[in-house]
């Protein structure tokens, strides 16, 4: 494993642990933990990250701490849309869609409003930041 994959693996064990809850750089955030297939490997992942909510809706964001490239689970979820997410003490599934145009920046706005740090990944980068929602399915 490697740093980034323990450190991945420590979260989401904390998640699982405290209801929903992680320490560290996660502490007083939300976070979700959502479910991947890998677009070639076929190898189920499971990324931990800050998602914006509003009402029941979950948004998710490939900022990849303003890396020029986005991450994995991105491509991921574009190829293998239909996967579950853990939010609190619930497992839901979802399907996940990329927004684009003004819904995209509305909720990228949110997002670094409530987050600060986000902003700063947009500024780090030349690309767009894609923002993904996870839409939950009945059923």
């Amino acid at each position: 494993m490697t740093g980034f994959e323990d450190l991945n693996l420590s979260v989401i064990n904390e998640f699982r642990e405290n209801g929903g809850k992680a320490g560290g750089m996660f502490e007083g955030k939300p976070l979700v933990l959502v479910h991947h297939v890998g677009a070639k490997s076929g190898v189920q992942r499971i990324a931990p990250l800050m998602p914006y909510l509003e009402g029941d809706r979950i948004f998710i964001f490939a900022s990849k701490g303003g890396a020029d490239t986005n991450p994995d689970w991105f491509h991921n979820l574009v190829a293998n849309p239909n996967t579950v997410v853990e939010l609190g003490t619930e497992t839901i599934p979802v399907a996940a869609h990329v927004l684009t145009g003004e819904e995209r920046d509305d909720i990228y706005a949110k997002q670094a409003e409530a987050l600060p740090q986000f902003a700063e990944y947009q500024s780090n980068t030349t690309r767009q930041i894609p923002v993904v929602e996870l839409e939950r399915n009945s059923a």
